[in-house]
């Protein structure tokens, strides 16, 4: 039985995965640049969906318009988050971030939920749905197109950071903020621009997944949010192929997991596998142990 599963859950878990690594990208982004664990990125991904819904039901978008302003609206989102909760405490320890993080995301979730309710609402079927048959697999329309516009802004992001100027202030910001700000890097607009690139990212995956499975709520950026830093973590943080291949495999994992009959442990299996890697790896799949100078 699970063998004859196995095809379907495969190509299942690589159409999650890939939702799982547009979040986790903008984790290790994000911590890439200022070394903060952003736990506010998984609600950006529930803005992001809510954002698509509104777009398709109030606005009468199409699927793409609405994906793309949702993306441009999550965009900004996120540097207004960076420029008012990150950036008064850029020079205090990593816990007042980490705890203001962790704030930042109630707030956004307890507002939409002040805003439209807690209830679940379905999102809307902009794209008919049209089966694939490949032998035992069933793949549709819908899983291929999350799966190619996934892997196109992935591969569009390693352009961004590798190809072009604010690309190479990103990394130089990275390595050493200070001998960047000296070399006459605007450090500033180097790591607004890191979070409006995450937070378009995560906006995306939002609208995608809404489409996906055909619901949103307010609260649906926590778990999501979670394993995208553990993706990210389990890749490798701060380095972004690390954090897609993370993506990728935390969510085969998750869909083996249901293959096998363990639907109700899935979520704690992939907490175990993060206590795992950083107990063998704690640098991750693609990261280096570096020795700290005292």
């Amino acid at each position: 039985m699970f063998l004859e599963q196995l095809p379907q859950q495969l190509v299942n878990g690589i159409i999650l995965g890939s939702i799982y690594a547009l979040l986790a990208l903008g984790y290790t982004m994000v911590y890439g640049i200022i070394k903060l664990i952003n736990f506010a990125h998984g609600d950006i991904y529930m803005m992001g969906a809510f954002i698509g819904y509104y777009a398709i039901n109030a606005f009468h978008m199409n699927f793409w318009l609405a994906l793309v302003t949702s993306m441009i609206v999550c965009a900004i989102l996120g540097v207004v988050i960076e420029f008012l909760a990150y950036r008064p405490l850029r020079n205090s320890t990593r816990i007042a971030a980490l705890i203001t993080a962790i704030g930042v995301s109630f707030f956004l979730e307890y507002s939409m939920v002040y805003l439209v309710g807690a209830d679940a609402r379905s999102f809307p079927q902009a794209i008919k749905i049209v089966n694939f048959d490949i032998g035992s697999v069933t793949v549709t329309n819908i899983q291929l197109m999350i799966l190619a516009v996934a892997v196109f802004l992935m591969i569009a992001l390693q352009l961004i950071v590798k190809k072009t100027k604010m690309g190479k202030a990103m990394r130089a910001v990275s390595v050493d903020s200070d001998a960047a700000q000296l070399m006459g890097i605007n450090v500033n607009t180097t790591i607004s621009f890191t979070f409006a690139l995450g937070s378009a990212l995560a906006g995306a995956a939002g609208v995608m997944i809404g489409l996906y499975y055909n619901s949103i709520d307010p609260l649906m950026g926590m778990t999501p949010g979670i394993k995208a830093f553990v993706a990210a973590v389990l890749g490798g943080i701060g380095i972004i192929p690390g954090a897609a291949i993370g993506g990728f495999v935390i969510g085969i994992l998750e869909t083996l997991s249901t293959a096998i009959g363990l639907s109700s442990y899935r979520d704690a299996i992939v907490y175990a596998v993060l206590i795992v890697i950083l107990l063998v790896r704690p640098a991750g799949i693609l990261g280096k142990n570096l020795k700290e100078k005292v």
